[in-house]
């Protein structure tokens, strides 16, 4: 094969995504999914040439392991095993030691792992999937590109909690952030729609997916973003609760849950879930509203209040605006939504492009609204963030 290609892998506690990427283009010509490892119906599944293909996992070794191996044998299969000239693998935590994307060795994979109390689901998750790839692949180098990377700009103002200084100095405790490829990829995106250098460009991303969080880039860079310690933090999401009064949490212990309890309902109970009673998914939430239920009323109307909150709070950390960047799932998709958020940011002076709202869906980016006071836009870019780990995997190179 004359191209190139990453593959692309993203390992959580009990499945594997992956991707084969064209480095040049980010298009995938290959994707799947490994799904309910550690259980009887662990499975996976792909897609090739709009094909889907999905087998069971059988065994009952280590599953992450049983799904590269097999991976192995699909990429030789299709014929992409000569084209491969990197794997790249997503870790959701880099903590205060990795500001950019490093090539992986035995000391990268366990500084990864020491990390893990900073994210107990998934760094350890992403250090099985490493070892897993490096000795199925040994022969080809591996890169880990960071979710909190892109954020490591931010200045301490931004990510200082206001609690004592021993909780950064010896836990680590400040404000992280999330999304960090996401971020990056739609920026200079976005930079190129409106024909700005990035490093003279201002935009406040939202990224809103079942996962959600917004962030203030100022020259390409990070200076502020809602997800914190951990991605609980922030904006509301599927179940997740977002910001929340700390004082609640030593409420409910007192009320006699427990520790496993609170935080249970806190990450996998909560947001669209908890206040709609109903479901966690966006477009179930539109679909019962009009049917007229309440609770999936509220549901969205907190939603999208917070959403332009915090976008209208975020002008502080800038100095002007270019644009308002609306990625994710449901920041692509889901016109209702932008919308709305649009509606609550009047005071901006945004006024809707209903033609390019409407327009702006399933795959498609532009230009929705406009501010003439602050001179800015508001946009739709579809993410790619699998496009932004082949790419710096490559550039290691």
């Amino acid at each position: 094969m004359n191209n190139e290609y990453v593959l692309v892998i993203n390992s959580g506690s009990s499945s594997l995504k992956f991707a084969v990427i064209n480095s040049a283009s980010g298009d995938a010509v290959l994707s799947g999914l490994g799904e309910c490892f550690g259980l009887e119906d662990a499975r996976m599944s792909w897609k090739y040439q709009g094909q889907k293909t999905e087998i069971a996992i059988e065994g009952e070794e280590n599953h992450h392991k049983i799904a590269i191996g097999k991976l192995v044998g699909l990429t030789e299969e299709l014929g992409f095993t000569d084209g491969i000239v990197a794997i790249g693998h997503r870790i959701v935590h880099g903590g205060e030691k990795f500001t950019q994307t490093v090539r992986i060795s035995e000391e990268v994979t366990k500084e990864i792992e020491s990390l893990s109390d900073l994210a107990p689901l998934h760094n350890p998750a992403g250090a099985i999937g490493i070892r897993a790839a490096v000795e199925a692949f040994p022969s080809l180098p591996q890169f880990a590109v960071f979710d909190t990377a892109f954020h490591q700009t931010m200045p301490k103002r931004a990510y200082t909690g206001a609690i004592a200084k021993e909780l950064y100095t010896d836990f680590g405790v400040r404000r992280y952030g999330f999304h960090g490829t996401s971020h990056y990829f739609v920026s200079r995106e976005a930079a190129k729609m409106i024909n700005k250098p990035i490093e003279e460009s201002s935009f406040i991303s939202v990224h809103l997916g079942n996962g959600a969080s917004v962030c203030a880039i100022k020259d390409g860079n990070s200076v502020d973003t809602s997800m914190g310690f951990t991605p609980l933090s922030g904006l509301m999401m599927g179940t997740r609760c977002g910001d929340l009064d700390p004082g609640i949490i030593e409420y409910l212990l007192k009320k006699g849950w427990s520790q496993e309890q609170v935080f249970n309902s806190l990450n996998k109970e909560s947001g669209f879930l908890g206040v709609s009673g109903l479901t966690s998914d966006a477009r179930g939430i539109l679909e019962a509203m009009e049917e007229g239920h309440e609770g999936a009323t509220l549901a969205f109307q907190v939603f999208t209040y917070r959403v332009a909150k915090y976008v209208a709070s975020y002008l502080a950390a800038l100095d002007s605006l270019d644009g308002i960047i609306f990625t994710g799932g449901i920041g692509e998709n889901s016109l209702p939504i932008r919308r709305e958020i649009l509606n609550n940011l009047k005071i901006l002076g945004f006024v809707e492009d209903v033609a390019g709202n409407e327009g702006a869906r399933f795959g498609a980016d532009g230009i929705i609204a406009k501010s003439e006071m602050l001179n800015a836009v508001a946009m739709v870019i579809p993410t790619n963030e699998e496009f932004v780990i082949a790419q710096q995997s490559v550039e290691l190179l």
